[in-house]
């Protein structure tokens, strides 16, 4: 389910993003932040599964934090 942009009288979709882990045989967990079409906006490697899902988890909480704080900033600039 996609979250909508209530500003205006059109409503935007926007994207659903997803946190991938993927065992990387002896070497440790890649984690990756994508959005539905596969784009990945964020990855990395850790050594320990909890460590890489802590790692994609926060990094897509930076990338949605980030997009709020464009969002709210272009709105008081309208003002």
């Amino acid at each position: 389910m996609g979250l909508r942009d209530r500003r205006g009288a059109g409503t935007k979709l926007v994207d659903m993003f997803e946190v991938i882990l993927t065992r990387r045989k002896r070497f440790g967990w890649r984690w990756q932040v994508c959005d539905q079409s596969g784009k990945i906006f964020a990855d990395g490697f850790e050594r320990t599964r909890p460590s890489a899902k802590y790692h994609g988890e926060r990094a897509l909480f930076f990338l949605l934090s980030q997009a709020y704080l464009r969002n709210r900033s272009a709105a008081s600039s309208e003002d």
